[in-house]
């Protein structure tokens, strides 16, 4: 088995952990940001409402920052204010308002799941951490803590990134924050941390903290509450942290929350040194072709035909414009002729690859991937009839293209 961290890396002294509680707490009470979430969580007396207040923000800020949550949280619990409406909406609704917001699995399991509370447990959210996790889809450990504490005070811990980076730096956490074992041990550190009278309150601090103040490039040491208790500010300050045994005296190599010996503290970098992550794979880069097929509409107004994605994978059930994936290195006449083959396919008649106008690229970042989408466009005169064994498709105007569940990268096309 492998040797237990020393003492030093954990929160061991009951009167510390007071202190920091108190500290915290009293910092958010001072500056936490007025967010619509909180106010709905402060304000809602049904605690299943409430529930599902935070469960939306949680799931959305997922991945996404806050500034760009607040209007679409705000648009869908104007639309759907609780678990029942959310239920009976259908996807494209949920996807048509979840465009732009990206990582569109996202939207769809939170209706699986408000559609599973309402047949199946009878409209109630279950009401603890565990139970949430287990009963729905999509609820991993951090929202189902995030859920029980904030709505009905279960004194239980979060771990998501911002607290990664707090917990690493207040106790010189130098191991691959990412790697499953040191995960586990920071969500032993925060489960003894919370606080047991507020721990969605606390929570949130600590996710504040991590947002406002112990950012990860440039952090404001100066205006952080619990900065005596941080380690790597005392070895930022002192150079070593005094009365306390030293990093590189931590176990020689086998401690399981130190730095690797290769990998020293660098002064430069100070408070920074904390959290240190594995290197990321770089994304692969992928091409697709895309075609802008227009109409001349019955008003006169130009049409635009759409189809819809498949049901799962990437961006699943939105609608783009007719895409083809490509070969590495291909030849642009290639490329053309692909798109063409792949057109005649849905149109049911000969495409001359030349009638196609090549219009530009398009390059789209996802998470994982480098996406160029290689763009031409066609004008087809006449009606055409579009083979309804395949993929759903429809001809919308701009502006219901721009109404319609289409990905960001398709609004760049």
């Amino acid at each position: 088995a492998p040797a237990p961290p020393p003492a030093r890396h954990l929160f061991s002294d009951p009167a510390e952990v007071e202190a920091l509680r108190r500290n915290l707490l009293a910092w958010y009470d001072r500056c936490k940001r007025d967010l619509p979430w909180r106010a709905l969580a402060a304000a809602e007396p049904d605690a299943d409402r409430r529930g599902y207040a935070v469960w939306v923000s949680e799931i959305m800020l997922q991945q996404t920052q806050v500034a760009t949550v607040i209007d679409y949280y705000t648009r869908w619990m104007q639309k759907w204010p609780t678990l029942q409406a959310l239920a009976q909406a259908s996807l494209e609704e949920v996807n048509e308002l979840w465009a732009g917001l990206g990582y569109y699995s996202r939207g769809k399991r939170l209706q699986e799941a408000a559609r599973k509370v309402v047949s199946e447990l009878a409209g109630q959210m279950p009401r603890t951490a565990e139970e949430l996790q287990k009963l729905l889809p999509g609820v991993g450990r951090y929202t189902a803590g995030a859920i029980a504490s904030i709505s009905y005070g279960q004194a239980t811990g979060v771990v998501d990134g911002n607290v990664i980076r707090v917990l690493c730096r207040l106790r010189c956490v130098g191991a691959d924050s990412s790697s499953p074992a040191v995960i586990d041990w920071l969500w032993d550190m925060a489960n003894v941390l919370v606080d047991r009278s507020r721990p969605g309150d606390f929570n949130q601090a600590l996710m504040e903290l991590g947002a406002t103040v112990c950012v990860p490039k440039s952090p404001l040491c100066g205006e952080c509450p619990v900065k005596q208790h941080c380690q790597a500010w005392r070895r930022k300050l002192f150079g070593k942290a005094p009365s306390v045994p030293d990093v590189e005296d931590c176990g020689v190599g086998d401690c399981p929350l130190c730095p690797p010996a290769t990998e020293p503290w660098d002064s430069s970098l100070g408070v920074t040194n904390f959290p240190r992550k594995a290197a990321k794979k770089p994304p692969r880069a992928m091409r697709t072709a895309t075609c802008v097929l227009e109409r001349r509409g019955c008003h006169g107004a130009p049409e635009y035909l759409i189809v819809q994605r498949p049901s799962s994978g990437l961006l699943a059930g939105l609608w783009e414009f007719p895409s083809v994936p490509l070969a590495q290195d291909l030849q642009e006449e290639k490329e053309r002729e692909e798109l063409a083959d792949y057109l005649q396919a849905w149109m049911g008649r000969p495409m001359a690859a030349k009638g196609l106008q090549f219009i530009g690229e398009v390059i789209h970042i996802f998470s994982h991937i480098h996406q160029t989408y290689v763009v031409y466009s066609l004008h087809l005169d006449g009606d055409v009839t579009l083979d309804p064994a395949l993929s759903p498709s429809r001809w919308v105007t701009e502006d219901e293209f721009h109404a319609s569940a289409v990905s960001t990268a398709m609004k760049k096309v």
